[in-house]
């Protein structure tokens, strides 16, 4: 074995080796990690999230479980007792309170909904959520550079993007997009988009994300029990996020945002399947799902899970998955996966609600404690499955309770149909103030509630 000190004399010795191979191969080595900086080098510039705004309903709009059903017996006189008592049953065992939020049009007795109902739901939503942010934040609507809408099912003309330009007068020049079909997984999606189109701005700028679904085109009024499921969960809700690429609001923004990973299985048949929005056998439109849906959600989340934690885990916890990976391919199924300790990095989690055995299901697979999942399972049952912008409920909680430090570590993951999966790390550049308004601010120390199927939350 050559030591240390050989070194220099080998190299003399071996002075035309040295000169004729060595020298030549390290500097293609060295050529090469350098044009592998340049051209896989992701952009620079931070992205800040200055603040959100999550919109909570008016009390008019309070729906209890018993009143969605005695509507639903009364309105929709074509569904069949055995419906009606599967949907009672559902919502007996959604992880729904007593005091979430439905659209007006849905006490109309016959069911009509019109283009115009779910326009004016939009409207209340998207606007009230944008007009508490803009208060908040002081930011002007010509300052606004780039405007991102996801809703799932309202496809409008003019577009909802379009709306918001129009009602704030924002600049001729501003980037605007809507992303529609993309289930709940689409705001932290939203988001990651906002993100790299700051990062890549020649200029300083600000983006407002607006992540809503409209429920009063999203009624089913049919028999299928697979379809009837969305009016057990769905309510109104939505949320409006502002972004900045600006450096100077590094000391104002509550948030920075670090990473985020976004998992998309579609090209899988069984995955893009799962969930589909359809007519059934009578013609009344409806959002579906198949048998497999359990089994794809698990295969998209477990590969979103994967790239994030070559992102954030301590080397402890990579080394125990290497060598758990290695023991299962030598001894098969007698070694069980090794589910790694994500709150070794992260000091918040908050998840996409669905519904309470989904909150169940992660909480098992993340290995996860009742406090970690307190926030979304107290946002289920305050406002229900508001889609794509229950993360926001979630955060918003976290931050009436107090919980939110400086340097703190933020982790959102949602999933929503294609299958697809996405998750965004954020780290908190202050302290959040407990009385900053929020959707909790005025019954925050009523939770977290007593679960019926779980027993007490704990503190």
């Amino acid at each position: 074995m050559l030591a240390s000190n050989d070194l220099p004399k080998f190299i003399f010795n071996h002075s035309s080796l040295f000169s004729d191979i060595i020298a030549p191969l390290f500097c293609l080595t060295l050529i090469a990690l350098l044009l592998s900086r340049i051209f896989d080098s992701k952009p620079s510039r931070k992205v800040f999230l200055l603040d959100f705004a999550c919109y909570k309903p008016p009390a008019g709009l309070t729906w209890s479980k018993e009143l969605v059903i005695e509507t639903a017996r009364q309105a929709c006189t074509n569904l069949s007792e055995e419906t009606l008592e599967f949907m009672e049953k559902l919502l007996e065992k959604s992880g729904l309170g007593p005091s979430t939020y439905l659209p007006d049009a849905f006490r109309r007795d016959p069911p009509y909904e019109c283009l115009d109902d779910a326009r004016n739901e939009s409207e209340m939503v998207i606007f009230g959520a944008v007009d508490e942010l803009l208060a908040k934040t002081g930011v002007k609507g010509e300052d606004i550079g780039i405007v991102i809408v996801n809703c799932g099912v309202l496809e409008a003309a003019p577009s909802l993007s379009a709306m918001i330009v129009n009602r704030y007068k924002l600049g001729d020049k501003v980037g605007s997009y809507d992303l529609s079909g993309m289930g709940c997984s689409a705001g932290l999606a939203a988001v990651d988009l906002a993100k790299q189109l700051l990062q890549v701005h020649s200029t300083s700028s600000y983006a407002l994300v607006v992540s809503t679904e409209n429920i009063t085109g999203n009624r089913y009024l049919g028999e299928d029990r697979s379809m009837v499921v969305i009016n057990c969960y769905f309510r109104v809700g939505g949320a409006a996020i502002l972004l900045s690429n600006k450096p100077s609001d590094s000391h104002v923004a509550k948030y920075q945002l670090i990473h985020s990973v976004r998992t998309n299985t579609t090209a899988s048949d069984s995955s893009y399947n799962c969930v589909t929005r359809l007519e059934d056998s009578q013609g009344l439109l409806g959002v579906t799902t198949t048998k497999d849906l359990i089994q794809e959600a698990i295969r998209t989340i477990e590969a979103n899970l994967t790239t994030l934690g070559h992102l954030v885990l301590p080397i402890s916890e990579k080394i125990r998955l290497v060598t758990n990976y290695t023991a299962r391919r030598f001894h098969g199924a007698k070694v069980k996966p090794y589910v790694p300790n994500f709150m070794k990095a992260i000091d918040h989690v908050i998840t996409h609600v669905g519904a309470k055995h989904v909150l169940d299901g992660v909480e098992r697979k993340l290995k996860l404690s009742k406090t970690d999942m307190e926030a979304s399972r107290m946002t289920l049952y305050r406002f229900g499955n508001t889609a794509s912008s229950s993360v926001w409920y979630g955060l918003a909680y976290a931050e009436a309770k107090g919980r939110i430090k400086r340097g703190d570590r933020v982790w959102q993951i949602s999933f929503g149909s294609g299958f697809k999966c996405t998750s965004l790390i954020m780290k908190a550049t202050r302290a959040v103030d407990r009385e900053e308004k929020n959707p909790w601010s005025s019954e925050i120390d009523e939770f977290p509630v007593e679960s019926p199927e779980r027993g007490p939350e704990e503190h």
